[in-house]
């Protein structure tokens, strides 16, 4: 069979075990075995299990069941609410300060948390109402949590990254650092709009009730005193002393990012029992349970992704499509274009977790040969993957809000959104325009990076 066909037919067979509804993990692993059987010699087959654990046995996937777990003892605390309630009280003279008071939250919850739904449903579920209490659209306020929330897979720490930088054999630490700038950026970028929105809805409301008399919440102001500021911080600053200490920890030399991982989740579950008295079993059994739930599904995906890409390396479908790709003679800048158009179409259907796994040994070859730091453009495909958790048809975090909102109308929350697509979008030329966004930050931090 030519390189050709035995790769089409791999591809054709894979999206109909995709398609089909089975398991992600248990269609990826079903593709890989029936390839071992029929594509490579009989011994092959002996050798799935000692393949599965050889790709797993990665100190830096340590990491991810330690930050899962850090991130189920701060999500299913009331940490999320206390933490919006805080900045919706600092926020609150500001035009648009509850949409901003949200968006920060969402940053600040996804850093800690590191979950975009986890983060969806914690900040939301407080937000939304309070949002719609005071006036904003529906629309307006589903969209505002759905696109904070992908946040969480792009300022560190993140799984998604830990995942890029096992398959790119990149820094994990210069590659969270590569995060930082550019989620400052979409936390920019979002507050701006949650103005600018704000600022249309506001004039609306002004001239409804001009034209009917019909008052809206918008047009009510609400003010909190000094004193009122400053006893909402006592449960929220230990949370983000957290964040600063594991990033200090992390960055410092002082711990790996396995060590800095346990570190976080011991202090996270710390932190809950003293500030929220979740110390008893039955407290800390949900946390372990979902904790436990969510990194075993994870790492089978993860193993049986890992599985996928030995065999197609193996085959050398792989490499003879990386051959195909650079062959065609694109221009740097097209073929970026056309990897990237690759992934936001992939993210239709497939996590950020398959995404990485799945397309990495294809991809990233010809964007080396082009010159483009890995690095950097991890940090593209990142922003581009999170466009995928907020639209259709897949859109995650649109099912999460649908969940914790469900008189909000689909169609609503997707028109709502679609804004903040744009404007991630537009993050992504802004760091293809200024690269030192997310480069500049590492090569401080750790210096220029070696050329090899």
């Amino acid at each position: 069979m030519s390189m050709l066909a035995l790769g089409s037919l791999f591809g054709v067979v894979t999206l109909i075990l995709m398609f089909s509804g089975m398991p992600i993990a248990f269609a990826l692993g079903s593709v890989a075995v029936l390839f071992m059987a029929f594509f490579m010699p009989a011994s092959a087959l002996d050798t799935v299990t000692q393949n599965v654990y050889e790709e797993m046995a990665s100190i830096t996937l340590l990491s991810i069941p330690l930050f899962i777990l850090k991130g189920g003892a701060i999500g299913k605390s009331r940490a999320g609410q206390d933490l919006y309630a805080a900045l919706h009280v600092w926020m609150g003279r500001v035009p648009g300060g509850l949409g901003i008071a949200n968006v920060f939250a969402c940053a600040l919850f996804a850093a800690m948390a590191g979950s975009s739904p986890a983060t969806c449903s914690a900040i939301g579920s407080a937000g939304i109402p309070e949002m719609r209490k005071r006036g904003y659209s529906p629309g307006f306020a589903a969209g505002i949590i759905a696109a904070g929330g992908t946040l969480g897979i792009l300022l560190p720490p993140s799984i998604t990254m830990i995942l890029y930088a096992v398959a790119a054999e990149q820094s994990l630490g210069r590659l969270f650092l590569a995060g930082i700038m550019p989620g400052v950026l979409l936390v920019a970028l979002f507050a701006a709009y949650a103005v600018v929105r704000y600022l249309q809805e506001f004039k609306q409301a002004e001239r409804a009730f001009k034209t009917t008399g019909v008052d809206s919440p918008l047009l009510s102001t609400q003010t909190f005193s000094v004193r009122q500021k400053f006893e909402m911080l006592p449960r929220v600053v230990p949370f983000v002393l957290l964040l600063i200490g594991v990033m200090v920890a992390l960055y410092g030399g002082f711990a790996t990012p396995s060590e800095t991982a346990g570190l976080g989740a011991v202090l996270a579950l710390a932190l809950i029992a003293v500030i929220y008295g979740v110390w008893r079993p039955k407290d800390l059994a949900p946390i372990l349970g979902s904790t436990l739930k969510e990194s075993t599904m994870l790492m089978f995906i993860i193993g049986m992704s890992l599985l996928f890409s030995y065999v197609m390396s193996y085959l050398h479908i792989s490499q003879a499509a990386a051959e195909w790709i650079v062959g065609m003679q694109l221009s740097k800048w097209v073929l970026l274009a056309t990897i990237l158009l690759l992934v936001i179409v992939l993210g239709f259907f497939l996590p950020p977790v398959s995404i990485i796994l799945m397309t990495a040994p294809i991809i990233l070859p010809p964007l080396k040969a082009a010159g483009f730091d890995l690095i950097w453009f991890g940090i593209l495909m990142t922003i581009v993957m999170e466009t995928g958790l907020i639209h259709p048809p897949v859109g995650l975090n649109i099912f999460v809000i649908k969940n914790i909102a469900p008189d909000i109308p689909l169609n609503k929350i997707i028109w709502g959104v679609l804004p903040f697509v744009v404007l991630m979008l537009f993050a992504v030329l802004l760091i293809c325009i200024f690269p030192g966004i997310a480069t500049g930050l590492p090569d401080l931090v750790m210096g220029a990076p070696r050329v090899h």
